[in-house]
């Protein structure tokens, strides 16, 4: 059960119109690593979390606040777009102190199809998708994925800090960005409290047959490049982090099957035949007997 507070977590509130700038912001709202997008694969998670307790709190705790994100970064592009010329006349006018706000570079549609307020999409318009959030059921692979969103998010808000010199539009990206370091940094340590709880450990999923781990292509990395430059890494020799294996290099990696020779397709699938003696005849009798 949710409850709307009416506050924002921080405010959102820029100097002035920048319509270019409102479309940029789209991307942190609506884009594949948006607000959108963590807010509800950390809900989902944690919906589908198993475990009563502090994971699933954790889970539902920092989704409802990301929805809290989401109507901060909403509230920012609204007023954005408040007072942002909506004709190339308005922004041309001398007399017009919203001379500043770029209208070649808006997004059209938040004035027709929102009335001059966001948008669930990115910032090229194409819609925010449900396929964008994953949870698996799996607390390991999803806190995994967690941290990845996080460095996304944290990256692409940080570059967006850079586009403007709007003084309320930073104050608000840099709340985002130390949130953002919280939750990376958080995420990490769920990582390490699940291995100290003994309740999931690398790689996933942990109940694999121990003699997967002896299969000597678990722990090989196998060169494809030229030279040998991946082979100073710390993945190319040594103990694995998983602690039950060793890194091992092959420099030339070989084939372990021959090249596929597929049968006749289906006559009623219309493919290419390969020569037959019989010809496209024979091909069609030999699919079908």
């Amino acid at each position: 059960m949710f409850s709307h507070i009416k506050d924002l977590q921080f405010e959102a509130k820029p100097d002035g119109p920048d319509a270019l700038f409102a479309r940029r912001l789209q991307e942190v709202l609506g884009g594949k690593w948006g607000e959108l997008t963590v807010a509800n694969q950390y809900l989902f998670q944690g919906w589908s979390c198993r475990l009563p307790g502090k994971y699933k709190d954790l889970l539902l705790d920092v989704g409802t606040e990301e929805m809290g994100h989401v109507e901060m970064i909403c509230t920012m592009i609204a007023r954005l777009l408040e007072g942002a010329p909506q004709n190339l006349h308005e922004a041309a006018a001398d007399d017009n102190p919203m001379l500043a706000a770029i209208y070649s570079g808006e997004n059209p549609a938040q004035f027709i199809h929102a009335g001059g307020g966001p948008l669930p999409v990115d910032s090229n318009g194409v819609p925010w998708n449900g396929s964008f959030i994953t949870a698996s059921g799996n607390l390991m692979a999803d806190f995994q994925l967690n941290v990845t969103a996080e460095a996304q998010g944290r990256l692409q808000v940080a570059r967006l800090f850079h586009m403007t010199d709007d003084p309320g539009v930073k104050q608000m990206l840099r709340f985002l960005l130390a949130r953002d370091t919280m939750h990376q940094n958080m995420w990490m340590a769920a990582l390490q409290q699940l291995k100290d709880d003994g309740l999931e450990d690398m790689p996933i999923p942990d109940a694999f047959p121990d003699a997967e781990q002896e299969n000597e292509f678990a722990y090989q990395l196998l060169n494809f490049s030229a030279g040998e430059d991946s082979a100073e890494g710390r993945w190319a020799s040594g103990p694995a982090p998983d602690g039950k294996g060793t890194f091992s290099y092959d420099p030339a990696p070989a084939a372990h099957a021959p090249a596929p020779v597929l049968p006749p397709g289906d006559p009623r699938l219309y493919g290419t035949p390969p020569p037959t003696p019989g010809g496209i005849i024979g091909a069609v009798k030999d699919a079908l007997s």
